[in-house]
């Protein structure tokens, strides 16, 4: 699903993010990438959604080798990576359907796909009866609830989670972490990007460390370390 290869991101005046990160993820994987802040962890993601480009090194997602990426392809790229981020990023103005057919109108999908496609993603969160809910009357974890929905109405092969559960407490942080849980065993790769120890240490999945730009621990049943 994912093959980083030999890739270095460098910043002028005289910053190295990652410095020769070579990482394979398979489809159907989990995988947690931790580190410190400013190790590079978020430069890694970055590159993975094709938000930057890397200096140096390849890039291929699910077979497609986005090194160089035209910026015209990277909508067409993001439909098969779901995105979902800390800060939630939700339209306040929009009920729950609103703001998960957004992703799909931006798109120009039809009013009947929408109508399908939505109820069915907020299933699999748990919110099919918040449907007409703005986002003040949610709870943190419900938001971050109706963000995965948003990440799934295009059926990725891969979510991106980056520190899903910063925001939230720790009842919340297990139900969103179980929900990702329960996505990858429906078949979607999940990266999970994150500084939570007890996390990470309870998923006993594989554990990818960044430190100084460089990977200095990939364990397939691993613990948070640093």
């Amino acid at each position: 699903m994912i093959n980083i290869k030999n890739v270095t991101k460098f910043y002028k005046p005289s910053t190295y993010a990652l410095k020769a990160v070579s990482l394979d993820i398979a489809p159907g994987e989990f995988v947690s990438v931790v580190g410190q802040s400013g190790t590079g962890k978020t430069s890694l993601i970055k590159l993975i959604i094709a938000e930057e480009r890397p200096t140096s090194g390849q890039i291929i997602i699910g077979g497609w080798d986005i090194t160089n990426i035209h910026p015209k392809e990277v909508p067409y790229l993001r439909r098969q990576i779901g995105v979902v981020f800390q800060d939630f990023k939700l339209l306040q103005k929009k009920t729950v359907f609103e703001n998960v057919a957004f992703a799909l109108e931006t798109c120009g999908s039809s009013r009947s796909k929408i109508v399908n496609v939505i109820p069915q993603v907020l299933k699999i969160v748990g919110l099919e009866d918040k449907v007409d809910r703005y986002p003040h009357q949610l709870s943190g974890g419900e938001q971050q609830r109706v963000v995965i929905a948003r990440s799934l109405v295009h059926k990725p092969k891969l979510i991106v989670a980056d520190e899903p559960t910063g925001n939230l407490d720790s009842i919340n942080a297990r139900e969103i972490i179980d929900l990702l849980k329960k996505i990858n065993e429906l078949g979607t790769t999940v990266v999970l990007v994150t500084h939570d120890r007890e996390v990470v240490n309870n998923l006993k999945k594989r554990v990818v460390t960044v430190d100084d730009g460089q990977i200095i621990s990939d364990q397939s049943r691993g613990r948070y370390v640093l």
